[in-house]
């Protein structure tokens, strides 16, 4: 019996130890991931306001697109998700109590730099079939079946679509005819 009171311990005391520290990793992720979150940071805010004013959250659809679709790799990638989440994270932090001033032009190009064409591709899948956008299809042709050396990016043309200054809420309503 002494045998087997030691490890079943050990298993017990891991599951007490376990569950809150998982729950409270996992509260803390959920709470982390909203915009609302990101827009706590002054430097953000900027950021916020205009994604706001955006088809990103503001189309007839009524899609939105919050700051982890675009900037993070998909949540089902654990393990990068995680690490960038992180790494996005303490950038942040040592930006807030480092910088004298946030130049969100800087900051701009650097976060198009790091989009990859998938993390488009996560909300918009269905490029190829725009029957009344003949034009629209074969450029997207181009660039998801790019020629070696041809290759582009989403935000090379998609480029002022969020994070710009933006008085009123412009978006195309979806009409049927």
């Amino acid at each position: 019996m002494k045998r087997t009171s030691k490890p079943v311990f050990f298993v017990i005391l891991g599951i007490f130890l376990g569950f809150p520290v998982f729950s409270m990793t996992y509260y803390t992720m959920v709470r982390t991931s909203t915009p609302e979150f990101c827009a706590s940071c002054h430097e953000i805010q900027f950021a916020f306001n205009t994604w706001k004013t955006s088809t990103h959250v503001n189309n007839a659809q009524g899609f939105v697109a919050d700051c982890m679709d675009c900037h993070l790799p998909a949540p089902h990638d654990t393990v990068n998700f995680f690490y960038m989440k992180t790494l996005h994270g303490v950038k942040d932090i040592i930006a807030h109590f480092t910088m004298d001033e946030y130049d969100h032009a800087e900051q701009r190009e650097a976060a198009y730099e790091s989009i990859k064409n998938y993390q488009c591709m996560k909300c918009h899948r269905n490029l190829m079939y725009i029957p009344d956008k003949r034009g629209a299809m074969l450029a997207h042709r181009s660039v998801l079946h790019a020629l070696p050396g041809r290759e582009k990016k989403c935000v090379d043309c998609h480029r002022d679509l969020v994070h710009n200054p933006t008085p009123i809420y412009n978006y195309n309503q979806f009409q049927r005819f």
